[in-house]
């Protein structure tokens, strides 16, 4: 009630306001829906039909059936489990290395421009470089990562060859590249905290695990959730890498979603299915999001 009667009483020149305020926003709304809500509502529309690069067109109306289609096929289910296992390894594993090393850096009052320079070096670079890069390094006979192993005894490792590593071993490229978003973002947070409750805490007698848990853990919550939740967005998103590194081998063994997507608009031709798997993976990802931020919202 309170938000109808203040709408309604509105002057007239305060609708003129809010009608040029509008008015001033609308080209950016504009770019807005053609960069962003028409390609998504093209995939929807798309996957409510036959649609394939050998018939491309929309004769043919299959509703749900793409969905239940790519729902049904036990490859595509693998892929969303392997997803999310990777998902959540690189996540927490970037996640505990990140926080050690911006509550490092924190204390740190020296030299903190080299630091910084050293760790954003691997976030600026490409996620095609960074994947052609350990493509070599890792390579099972010429990579410098087996000659390192041969140096101290220890037999080389078919890193990106077998099924038991390769999963590993794109978690840990990934953890090489993305980690410093960690590092940044945490010690951002880090740095804004207040100063007077540890000198509260110190003066109660408070020790330093005691002065992390009850102090740096709740006021960096809200700081950790967005965190977290973007870069969970990035990782579901994964593709530059396993392109590169595995094209999804061995075997299924680093078949993301986001690469069988790929393989099924433009090997498979099936641009319905495709976008249908597109769709739920948006769904998927738009429920985590919305589920974090309530939950954030809830901490403030």
């Amino acid at each position: 009630m309170t938000e109808l009667g203040s709408t309604w009483a509105l002057t007239p020149s305060d609708r003129r306001d809010r009608r040029f305020g509008w008015l001033m926003a609308s080209p950016s709304l504009a770019i807005l829906f053609l960069v962003i809500l028409f390609p998504v509502f093209w995939a929807l529309f798309t996957s409510l039909h036959d649609y394939t690069l050998i018939a491309p067109n929309f004769d043919t109306f299959t509703g749900t059936g793409n969905f239940t289609k790519a729902l049904g096929e036990a490859e595509f289910r693998h892929t969303l489990w392997l997803t999310a296992f990777f998902v959540l390894a690189v996540v927490l594993l970037e996640f505990a290395l990140g926080f050690l090393v911006a509550l490092m850096l924190n204390s740190v009052e020296r030299f903190k421009g080299i630091y910084y320079a050293i760790l954003l070096c691997p976030l600026l670079m490409n996620p095609v470089i960074v994947g052609l890069i350990w493509r070599m390094f890792l390579h099972p006979s010429l990579g410098i990562v087996n000659y390192l192993l041969s140096v101290v005894g220890i037999a080389p490792v078919n890193w990106l060859g077998s099924t038991d590593v390769a999963l590993w071993t794109v978690v840990m490229v990934d953890i090489w590249h993305q980690v410093s978003f960690m590092i940044v973002l945490l010690l951002a947070g880090l740095s804004a905290l207040p100063k007077e409750p540890y000198e509260a805490a110190r003066v109660d007698g408070a020790s330093i695990w005691q002065c992390f848990w009850r102090i740096t853990v709740p006021l960096m919550r809200p700081v950790i959730i967005v965190t977290l939740l973007i870069r969970l967005i990035f990782a579901v998103k994964t593709y530059d890498l396993i392109y590169i590194m595995t094209r999804g081998g061995p075997g299924v063994s680093t078949d993301f979603v986001s690469y069988f997507i790929y393989r099924t608009a433009f090997v498979s031709l099936n641009i319905g299915e495709a976008s249908a798997m597109s769709i739920i993976l948006l769904a998927f990802v738009l429920g985590l999001t919305l589920y974090l931020y309530r939950y954030m919202r809830s901490l403030v």
